[in-house]
C-alpha cells in the first residue's frame, strides 16, 4: 500500500453517508468519534444520514450493547435520517433481518464468476504455504479458484461444504481517499477473501457493501483500522455494478487512530474509551462532542471551544487530519469546564440534580422534585459553583455542605491536613465576632462578614489570609476546596455556620 499527494475528490450533489455498528460492547469514544463525522458532514452538506446495526455475529452481539448505542445517541444528540427507529424506504435497517438480501446477492456473484467455492481449511492452506517456502500464516494461495466440478463432487462427497471466496482481479487498487489522498494497493497484495462461510453465514465483506450499495451510500467514513480492506470493497463494488445491485463507487475517507496512552491505540478496555464512563463522572453532551471533535478535526487553529452548530458551519471531512488524534482527558475535562459555564444557571442546575440525587445530597432527580429549601439553597449555590466546577461529578462536594443541616461537618483528610496549631485560636476568635452579628438587621452578608474577619482575624488578630480563614472554610465545607468561603455563610445562616465553627473547635 503506498499513499500519493493529497488529492481531495469533489463530493456528491447529494451526500448519503452511514454509522453502522456492530452491538459488541459499551459504546467507546472511537465508535462516537465516527457516528459524530458522519453526522457532520450530513448536516453540513444537506445530506443525509443512515444509521444501521451491523449484527449478524450472534457469538458477540448482545441486545444490551444494541440498546446502549441507541441511548449514547440520543443522550448526545446526533440524530439520523434514515435507519434504526426512524424507517425510510431501504430497510430493514438490522442486518440480521437481511438474510435473504445477501444469500441472494451472494448467488448472483457465484453465478457471474465473481466468486468461487472454496473447501479449503485454515490448516490445508498453512500446510500448502509451509511446503512452498512460503511463512505459515502467509494467507490464502488461490488453490480453489480453478477447482473442475469433478473435484468439487468429490469433496462435496467428503462432507465438506464450501464458503464462498470473491476473486480478485490481478491488477493495482487505488482510490483518492477523502483524508488521505491517494492510495495504492499492488497486485497480489490481497489475497481472494471470503463472503460466506461454509455455514451459509455472509460476512462483514459481503454484508457491509453491500448494504452501503442498496441504501445508496455514496461517502463512506470510517475508522482506519478498515483501510486495509478497501480495495476488497472496490472490488466488490465493481462487481456489484456489472450486477446492477450496485449505481455506484462510493468516496472512502478513513479516519485517524484515537490514540491512547504510551502511544497505543485506545483500546476498548480503557477506562478513557468508555463513553458511559464520561457521563457517570459529569461530562454534558457539548463538552464531550466538542471535544471528540478535536480528535482529528478543528475549527481554526486558535480555537478549541465551539458550538455543534459552528461545528456544522465549518466541516468538511476533507479537513480532517490523517495523523492519529490522542485522547487527553485533561484536555477533554477542561472543554467540558467551559462548555458548564456558558450554560444558562437554570439549566446547569437542571443537569447537575442526577447527580446530586446520585450522590445523596438531595431528596429528588428533577429539579421540579426537590424540596423548597433545596432549590432555594441550590439557586443561591449556582452562581458560586458553576464557574468552579469542570464535570457535573463535582457539584456534589461544592454544594454538601450547603444542603446539610448537620452542625459538624467531618473535614476530609485533605482539608485536615491545612489544618495548623494555630486554628483553634483562630476558630475562637471568628465565633466571638460572628456571635455579635445582628442576623436580623442583615448584617449576615457575605461583605460585611468578610470585612469582620478581616478586622478580627487579620488586622487584630495578626494571622495571614490563609491561616485566618483557612479553618473556617474547614468547619464551614469540609472541604480544602470549596464555594466561597463568606457567600456560603451567608447561604448557610448565623445559626449553622456559629454550630459548625464550634464543631470543628470541639474535635480539634
Amino acid at each position: 500500500m503506498s499513499e500519493a499527494e493529497h488529492i481531495k475528490p469533489e463530493l456528491p450533489e447529494h451526500v448519503r453517508v452511514r454509522f453502522c455498528p456492530s452491538p459488541t460492547g459499551t459504546p467507546h469514544v472511537g465508535m462516537i468519534r465516527t457516528a459524530l463525522f458522519n453526522w457532520a458532514e450530513a448536516r453540513a452538506t444537506g445530506g443525509k444520514l443512515v444509521f444501521r446495526i451491523e449484527d449478524t455475529d450472534a457469538q458477540r452481539d448482545s441486545e444490551d450493547s444494541y440498546n446502549q448505542i441507541l441511548e449514547s445517541l440520543r443522550w448526545l444528540g446526533i440524530d439520523w435520517d434514515e435507519g434504526i427507529d426512524v424507517g425510510g424506504s431501504h430497510g430493514p435497517y438490522r442486518q440480521s433481518q437481511r438474510t435473504d438480501i445477501y444469500k441472494d446477492v451472494a448467488a448472483k456473484l457465484l453465478e457471474a464468476g465473481y466468486a468461487y467455492e472454496s473447501f479449503s481449511t485454515s490448516a490445508e492452506i498453512e500446510e500448502r504455504n509451509l511446503a512452498a517456502g512460503r511463512p505459515k500464516a502467509f494467507g490464502y494461495d488461490g488453490y480453489d479458484r480453478n477447482l473442475t466440478e469433478e473435484q468439487k463432487a468429490a469433496l462435496r462427497a467428503e462432507g465438506r461444504k464450501p464458503a464462498l471466496r470473491i476473486r480478485m482481479p490481478d491488477e493495482d487498487i487505488a482510490f483518492d481517499d477523502l483524508i488521505r489522498g491517494r492510495i495504492e494497493f499492488k497486485a497480489g497484495s490481497v489475497p481472494d477473501y471470503v463472503i460466506v462461510r461454509p455455514n451459509g453465514d455472509p460476512l462483514y465483506t459481503l454484508t457491509n457493501p453491500v448494504d452501503d450499495a442498496l441504501m445508496d451510500i455514496n461517502v463512506v467514513l470510517r475508522g482506519e483500522d478498515l483501510l486495509s480492506s478497501t480495495p476488497r470493497q472496490i472490488v466488490l463494488y465493481r462487481y456489484l455494478i456489472e450486477l446492477g445491485v450496485a449505481h455506484e463507487m462510493p468516496l472512502f475517507g478513513h479516519m485517524p487512530y484515537v490514540m491512547g496512552q504510551g502511544n497505543k491505540k485506545l483500546s476498548k478496555r480503557d477506562p478513557e474509551s468508555n463513553l458511559f464512563n464520561h457521563r457517570d463522572n459529569g461530562f454534558i453532551r457539548e463538552g464531550l462532542l466538542n471535544y471528540l471533535a478535536l480528535l482529528g478535526w478543528s475549527i481554526a487553529p486558535d480555537r478549541d471551544v465551539f458550538s455543534m452548530d459552528e461545528m456544522i458551519a465549518k466541516f468538511d471531512v476533507r479537513d480532517v487530519k490523517a495523523n492519529p488524534a490522542r485522547f487527553d482527558l485533561d484536555k477533554a475535562i477542561a472543554i467540558n469546564a467551559e462548555h458548564i459555564r456558558m450554560l444558562e444557571p437554570q439549566g446547569f442546575l437542571n443537569r447537575a440534580v442526577p447527580y446530586l440525587k446520585r450522590d445523596g445530597v438531595v431528596s429528588a432527580d428533577s429539579w421540579e422534585a426537590l424540596s423548597d429549601h433545596e432549590r432555594e439553597v441550590l439557586s443561591a449555590a449556582a452562581p458560586l459553583v458553576q464557574p468552579r466546577v469542570r464535570v457535573l461529578g463535582e457539584v456534589s462536594g461544592m454544594v454538601g455542605s450547603l444542603l446539610s443541616g448537620e452542625g459538624y461537618i467531618e473535614p476530609e483528610d485533605e482539608a485536615r491536613k491545612t489544618l495548623k496549631d494555630s486554628a483553634a485560636d483562630v476558630l475562637d476568635k471568628a465565633i466571638a465576632a460572628l456571635g455579635e452579628v445582628d442576623e436580623t438587621a442583615g448584617g449576615w452578608k457575605a461583605e460585611p462578614l468578610h470585612e469582620l474577619l478581616n478586622v478580627k482575624l487579620i488586622d487584630e488578630g495578626g494571622y495571614k489570609p490563609r491561616l485566618a480563614f483557612g479553618p473556617v472554610r474547614v468547619a464551614v465545607s469540609g472541604r480544602r476546596v470549596s464555594p466561597p468561603l463568606f457567600e456560603s455563610m451567608e447561604i448557610l445562616g448565623k445559626d449553622l455556620t456559629l454550630a459548625r465553627l464550634q464543631g470543628l473547635r470541639e474535635h480539634l
